[in-house]
């Protein structure tokens, strides 16, 4: 099992708030929804942009290319285009540090 790695300090983001970090080579999407973080692979699994700069609604992220939409914390495909899920990890919080763990 991989460890954890720090991505951030959650006193950075304050909820509906984002940040794009890069895990074990992988572009991450770290959304805050709340007193809750997540993270999504930052592609859309419709066309492969990012979803960075698509707007958050509670924890439904829209793809700003296309429209399609994802849930943050499970990382399914809501409405089409999209009709595959995103990658979702696991996310801790220890104190002030994010955590997530890269994909095995």
């Amino acid at each position: 099992m991989s460890e954890f790695e720090r991505v951030a300090r959650a006193s950075e983001l304050q909820s509906g708030e984002r940040k794009t970090v890069v895990v074990d080579d992988t572009p991450v999407l770290l959304l805050r929804t709340g007193d809750d973080f997540h993270a999504i692979e930052d592609i859309c699994t419709h066309d492969g942009q990012p979803l960075a700069d698509g707007p958050l609604d509670e924890n439904l992220i829209t793809c700003p290319r296309h429209g399609a939409k994802f849930d943050v914390q499970t990382g399914r495909a809501v409405c089409m285009p999209a009709t595959e899920a995103v990658t979702t990890f696991e996310v801790q919080v220890v104190g002030d540090d994010v955590l997530v763990r890269p994909r095995s």
